[in-house]
């Protein structure tokens, strides 16, 4: 058999779905991915995927918003055109940095939900147009799929998937 085959596994309950993931893993098959028609709580640590670094990245773009907000009203209210607003000193931008706080908290939440937006959508490969890459329908509503690398032992994948909990078992031809 080639290695371009996959093993569809159907499940319609996530419990079981977990339990087959781990059965898998356990009996050292390789998960290509699995389609959920909702967040699974824990699914991912019983793949065996890495945490994700994307609050690292949050933690950057709120920096970026920081200074990009401090530098902004520092040259908007300061050195560009300064103003005597309610009595309060112009002269510098530490005078006025109480007044500037509520401009700096929501410059740091923008960049940082905006920017992690598009990170994700860049990661993940979602681009405008794509075609939808979910192998059965079903997985939108009410089933779970479970995409199993074949490596010459499709008979025997096959009846340790079914015996899983698998509603549904077929082998696919990746191209």
């Amino acid at each position: 058999m080639s290695s371009n085959k996959v093993i569809h596994a159907i499940y319609n309950d996530d419990d079981i779905l977990m339990d087959a993931v781990k059965q898998t893993r356990k009996a050292h098959h390789h998960i290509e991915e699995v389609f959920t028609p909702f967040p699974v709580h824990g699914l991912d640590k019983a793949m065996g995927l890495a945490p994700t670094r994307l609050a690292i990245c949050a933690f950057i773009y709120g920096c970026i918003g920081l200074s990009v907000a401090t530098a902004m009203m520092n040259y908007i209210m300061i050195t560009d055109w300064p103003q005597d607003i309610g009595g309060k000193p112009s002269m510098s931008y530490i005078q006025n940095m109480p007044a500037f706080v509520p401009v700096m908290f929501e410059m740091t939440v923008f960049f940082a939900a905006h920017l992690m937006v598009i990170t994700f959508y860049m990661r993940s490969k979602l681009w405008p147009f794509k075609e939808a890459e979910n192998p059965d329908v079903r997985t939108t509503d009410d089933h779970f799929l479970m995409e199993v690398a074949v490596k010459d032992n499709e008979e025997e994948l096959t009846s340790f998937l079914r015996n899983t909990g698998a509603v549904e078992v077929k082998v696919i031809e990746k191209h």
